[in-house]
């Protein structure tokens, strides 16, 4: 008889197997299927991510976690249509309870009422604003699925409520998802650096412990869970994680075709989908100011050269605008950016602190290039009574103001100076310029210059404006705009990144 069974068995679809295996194990018994399952079904960490490559159960992992080890639990898609296939997943898992009889779901409000009390939602955030309507909504468990469409900004104010009122219950974040496919997503790398990141100083294995807190704005590491003081608080840090899965790992899919079909997907999102492989190449989006690759490449010729023995030139200054904003200070020697300084917008309340942190950071006479849209004329002020003796070392930067330059074909115009100020940018980090821009391989700074978007207008070329490009990705871009302002010459038609070094080389071309 037990032969004749197993004979059977091979006549099941994996789906019909899973659901006899229900059946066998009392219904709603769920419980992990594969080893990587397991271990982060089981993990300690506050803040896990699971996955990588794709097939590996992610979904399967935050459902059976909210049904056995949360009280109150959700589950998030960037938009609702991609909760299709989790709440139609999440019928198999939960209605092996007998739906009217402890499982209940409520289709208006999207929410799962199981046995003992537990609840499950599920809920989305398609725009960046989309994020308050969380606020204040407690949950010890939230579930991100496909991490990399979130922004940073969506994932740490939503989680900010992860907590419970209830006595021994404990509160996580599970993320899952695939490498990022633009560098939108990149935060992720940043985020879960020790694990992802190649060039990261500490190097992680799969389901190491790390512990991060914020101080002062940024996400530093610290050697063990231990509460620290900061700032006269005692804070105490979160662990953070990361496990991968491939669909092999899977038994569901282990034994189906699924992986000819990811072996047939175009490189690079077979590497990405088959493997889990971040280093894969990313794309860019079409209105993409700076494309990814010319980025890369400046960061790249930085790691290869030591700093170059010339004076400062410029010192691009970006003045937070209040809220987690940064002031940056960005200082370039001819083509090479040095590394960039960095404080807290509290920090720089006023214009006398940063004039004070201009004239700590500035050498060699460098000309300052300071951004006054958004707060005011009080820092350029005092930058330039501080540097009063040297006239024509401070420069306003406003990008709001007329430009009557044209891009390098001399056919496109530019709606205003920030518009010419990035384009101009993007021209001098073009390979085929000869410029050689070395940048700071800070992959934030990376983020920054690759985020911006631009249109072709009646006026010209209009790049997305900074309040925009903040709200659409969720931060202050302040290190891409730093670096910009370093780079700009401002005052005179066609002006840009290096113009003196486009107009010599013209000169040139034109003698032969």
């Amino acid at each position: 008889m037990t032969s004749e069974l197993r004979e059977l068995l091979d006549y099941l679809t994996p789906r019909e197997r899973e659901k006899l295996d229900l059946l066998i194990r009392g219904g709603s018994a769920w419980s992990p299927n594969s080893e990587p399952q397991a271990l982060a079904y089981h993990s300690d960490a506050d803040i896990l991510f699971y996955g990588g490559a794709a097939g590996g159960g992610k979904t399967d992992l935050l459902l059976g976690l909210a049904r056995h080890e949360h009280h109150r639990s959700i589950i998030f898609r960037r938009i609702f249509p991609s909760l299709a296939g989790i709440i139609e997943r999440s019928v198999d898992v939960y209605a092996p309870d007998g739906v009217g009889r402890g499982a209940i779901y409520n289709e208006s409000l999207h929410r799962w009422k199981l046995a003992g009390g537990r609840t499950v939602r599920f809920g989305s955030m398609q725009y960046e604003d989309d994020k308050t309507n969380w606020q204040g909504m407690p949950f010890d468990f939230y579930g991100f699925d496909e991490i990399t469409e979130f922004t940073e900004a969506q994932f740490r104010f939503v989680t900010g409520w992860n907590r419970s009122t209830r006595k021994d219950q404990r509160c996580r974040v599970v993320c899952t998802g695939n490498p990022p496919t633009t560098d939108e997503g990149e935060w992720v790398l940043r985020f879960w650096g020790p694990w992802l990141d190649d060039a990261h100083p500490r190097p992680a294995v799969p389901g190491e412990l790390r512990w991060f807190t914020m101080i002062r704005g940024d996400d530093v590491e610290l050697p063990n869970g231990d509460p620290v003081e900061v700032d006269g608080e005692m804070v105490t840090p979160r662990s953070r994680t990361f496990l991968p899965a491939r669909y092999t790992d899977n038994p569901a899919l282990r034994d189906t075709n699924y992986g000819s079909v990811l072996q047939a997907l175009p490189e690079p999102l077979r590497s990405k989908m088959l493997y889990g492989d971040f280093k894969a190449g990313r794309e860019d989006n079409a209105y993409q100011v700076i494309p990814s690759a010319w980025v890369r490449a400046a960061q790249d010729r930085w790691k290869e050269r030591a700093r170059p023995p010339t004076p400062m030139t410029d010192l691009g200054v970006d003045v937070a605008r209040g809220g987690k904003a940064k002031t940056v200070l960005s200082p370039r020697r001819g083509n090479y950016f040095d590394e960039q300084v960095v404080i807290p917008g509290s920090q720089t309340p006023d214009g006398p602190s940063v004039a004070a942190l201009v004239v700590l950071n500035r050498t060699d006479g460098a000309v300052v290039k300071i951004d006054i849209v958004g707060v005011g004329t009080s820092p350029y002020d005092a930058v330039h009574e501080a540097l009063k003796d040297e006239p024509g070392k401070v420069i306003a930067m406003n990008g709001a103001e007329g430009s009557d330059a044209h891009d390098k074909t001399g056919k496109l115009a530019f709606v205003n100076q920030r518009a010419e100020w990035w384009w101009k940018f993007r021209e001098a980090l073009d390979p085929t310029s000869g410029q050689d821009i070395a940048l700071p391989p800070d992959p934030e700074v990376r983020a920054d210059l690759c985020a911006p978007r631009w249109k072709l207008t009646v006026r010209g070329i209009q790049i997305e404006a900074k309040d925009e490009l903040s709200k659409r990705i969720g931060r202050s871009p302040d290190k891409g705009d730093a670096a910009v302002y370093a780079g700009a010459v401002k005052g005179f038609a066609g002006a840009g990144v290096f113009e003196f070094y486009r107009i010599e080389a013209e000169k040139l071309r034109g003698g032969r």
